[in-house]
């Protein structure tokens, strides 16, 4: 595999990248509607799993935020079967790793483990989807760990807050708004008869997809998925969503307000399609034209030549609704912020006005092609991108398809989706200026 990744690399630095072997897998659902995956890999006697379930920050409702992070903490507190931590502890004392995260989206829960443990694997995720404890003083307990850990990643972080002040003026309605760690006020107001709907909602095997990645026998590996997940029943209500849909921005939108910053910071950002649409994929490759690392356009710009920021970067934050497209800077002291928000706005005409060079063309692409060959280095990386395609493409096939449609983008397309997005009227020009300074309102 090694080997691979470095011809592959090598060749990103001359011409069109060389197109990594296929991921190929087998794709079932058992009757009580869960979806499995299954991709074989021998190189090493390991196997990593992975359980998605089809929840995020986005399924929580207004002053009930924070639900589906909460929760990647308490799936590990206890079944009917496994005492609190027990779940880690076994997968680690058979040399393995556990962990999960929570995104906007997805939650995962996953386990890396050598191979013949994966009996033990399987049964403990089925054992968690089906028997979890839901208790009120787990639930006190694990709240205050999260306000502990918003305080330390959040609150007490230089800048830790500016996700979240972006996501916050930038949407009005749309669940997007609020911030996947959550709110402490919410969980604070949540009673226990809260957080067990909310499981009992979401948290079912209708709602997940289970990855197998690395050195098994698939007949078994299904017997096995059969025995341990085939005998949850599967609930007798569909899933409900009720996300409300974020309204059509018609006029720019300028915001400015104080933090307790250092520095100010400038954000340029405008609303964009979700991921997998097919404008989804040329607004990636702007994002790194614009901002992918010291040679992009924007830091060249503002750090190297004019020095009016200390960092510039950016971003396609593109989720399973739509989504962000979005620019910023720190701004250089004795620097003006309108200056800084001005040039970020130039150098997002820029994109619409004229069509990037195919050096410049290429560059972006290898570096996605880079990204993308270096995360199937390890199995967790190749059932991360299944687990994605079918959560949130709905399509398995673009774990592989992806590839080719990055690299058959043009410069057109670059241009075309610029001229579609980046609209004055699309447009939120948001400054944070240090507590103290003058602050106006939009």
């Amino acid at each position: 595999m090694l080997a691979l990744v470095l011809a592959c690399l090598v060749a990103l630095t001359t011409d069109a990248a060389v197109r990594p072997p296929p991921l190929e897998h087998h794709i079932s659902t058992l009757p009580n509607g869960l979806t499995v995956v299954l991709h074989e890999d021998h190189s090493t006697p390991i196997v990593n799993l992975q359980i998605w379930y089809h929840v995020g920050s986005r399924d929580e409702r207004e002053g009930r935020t924070g639900f589906a992070h909460l929760f990647e903490h308490m799936m590990f507190k206890g079944t009917e079967n496994v005492t609190s931590e027990a779940h880690t502890s076994w997968i680690a004392s058979i040399g393995g790793q556990s962990n999960a995260f929570t995104t906007e989206d997805t939650t995962v829960f996953w386990e890396t483990v050598p191979a013949q443990y994966l009996p033990l694997a399987l049964w403990l995720e089925a054992d968690r989807m089906a028997s979890l404890k839901v208790e009120e003083q787990t639930f006190k307990t694990e709240r205050e760990v999260v306000k502990e850990e918003r305080s330390q990643r959040v609150e007490n972080q230089p800048y830790g807050r500016l996700s979240e002040i972006i996501y916050d003026h930038a949407y009005t309605t749309h669940s997007y708004k609020h911030p996947v760690i959550g709110s402490i006020e919410d969980l604070e107001a949540a009673s226990i008869a809260d957080v067990r709907a909310f499981h009992d909602a979401y948290y079912r095997p209708d709602n997940a997809t289970l990855v197998l990645a690395g050195d098994f026998d698939p007949k078994m590996a299904g017997q096995l998925i059969e025995k341990y997940f085939g005998r949850i029943p599967k609930p007798t209500k569909p899933v409900v969503r009720e996300i409300p849909r974020e309204p059509a921005q018609t006029k720019e939108k300028r915001v400015t307000l104080e933090e307790e910053w250092p520095l100010p910071v400038v954000v340029v950002a405008h609303h964009v399609t979700f991921d997998g649409h097919p404008d989804s994929y040329p607004l990636h490759v702007a994002a790194k034209v614009l901002s992918d690392g010291e040679s992009s356009r924007i830091y060249r710009r503002l750090v190297y030549e004019e020095g009016s920021a200390v960092t510039a970067f950016g971003t396609a934050s593109l989720n399973e609704d739509p989504s962000l497209f979005y620019a910023a800077a720190i701004v250089a002291p004795g620097h003006s912020p309108d200056a800084v928000a001005n040039a970020l706005i130039e150098e997002l005409e820029k994109l619409k006005k004229e069509a990037v060079s195919d050096h410049v063309l290429t560059r972006a692409k290898n570096q996605f092609a880079r990204d993308y060959i270096v995360m199937r280095q390890g199995i967790d990386g190749k059932a991360q991108q299944l687990g994605h395609a079918v959560v949130i493409h709905s399509d398995v096939t673009t774990a592989d398809g992806e590839f080719d449609i990055f690299q058959g983008l043009t410069a057109a397309d670059l241009q075309r989706v610029a001229e579609t997005y980046f609209k004055p009227e699309n447009r939120l020009v948001l400054t944070v200026m240090p507590r103290g300074s003058r602050a106006t309102g939009n």
